[in-house]
């Protein structure tokens, strides 16, 4: 296990990560997160201002660290975490639009699968197309805790784009196959996992629709809405300490 990477160094050797990381994008949110929903706290990572915490929920320990915007940032420190850290699972928690008229604002989505325009997946020299797709056992572990917590999900497939300010405006279209979000960073998330043998999870909040009427939350709000998806993913994590472990592929 490793201590130093070009993207992480651990600033306390002996707490390490936990078995789940929970990964928001923005710094600001994982310190959030760290502060006001685990217990003894400790930085453990703050290169690049990647800020990544580690303490305890529940009794189980935990780490949260953002992952920047985008897949080639997902892709950097997701796999840094899982083939040099120790880290069996990662749940990506943050923001997405919705594509879809069956989500609405503040509604929480959940990635079964993730479509999208980018050439992650290249570099696996595939001869064919990967559907790139979360982890089973974190899904249905994440769908009994909603289900005990009273808090509704919307389970379906994510389109993940390389691009923010899109010319082209088409993102809607990848609802009329079934798309309910969009976001950034669940499909080279699902690719990285899937290549490693490992878990990954993607669970966003709504907080724009794409479509008219083009609504939105502000910034008050998003905090209060991503509250909820904050403690499902932590309650999540501390049953995903009962599973099997897994030991990366060769």
């Amino acid at each position: 296990m490793a201590t130093k990477t070009p993207h992480i160094e651990l600033l306390d050797e002996a707490l390490g990560f936990g078995k789940t990381v929970l990964m928001p994008g923005d710094p600001k949110r994982a310190k959030f997160i760290a502060e006001n929903f685990l217990e003894n706290a400790v930085l453990v990572n703050s290169v690049r201002g990647i800020n990544g915490y580690t303490g305890f929920y529940k009794g189980v320990k935990v780490s949260v660290m953002a992952s920047g915007m985008g897949i080639p940032s997902i892709g950097i420190y997701s796999y840094e975490l899982y083939r040099y850290f120790g880290v069996q699972n990662i749940m990506r928690i943050g923001s997405a639009g919705a594509i879809s008229n069956k989500v609405n604002l503040r509604d929480i989505v959940v990635g079964m699968s993730a479509c999208t325009n980018s050439d992650f997946a290249k570099q696996y020299g595939l001869c064919g197309t990967i559907a790139p797709t979360c982890d089973f056992a974190m899904l249905d572990t994440l769908n009994q805790t909603a289900k005990d917590m009273n808090l509704p999900l919307n389970i379906g497939s994510l389109y993940s784009s390389d691009t923010f300010y899109d010319d082209t405006r088409k993102a809607v279209d990848w609802g009329k196959m079934g798309c309910l979000a969009v976001e950034m960073e669940a499909a080279g998330l699902y690719c990285t996992a899937m290549r490693l043998g490992m878990r990954a999870l993607a669970v966003c909040t709504i907080s724009d629709l794409v479509y008219p009427p083009f609504d939105s939350l502000d910034a008050a709000e998003r905090e209060r809405s991503f509250t909820q998806m904050m403690e499902l993913a932590l309650e999540t994590a501390v049953r995903l300490e009962n599973l099997e472990k897994l030991t990366p592929k060769e």
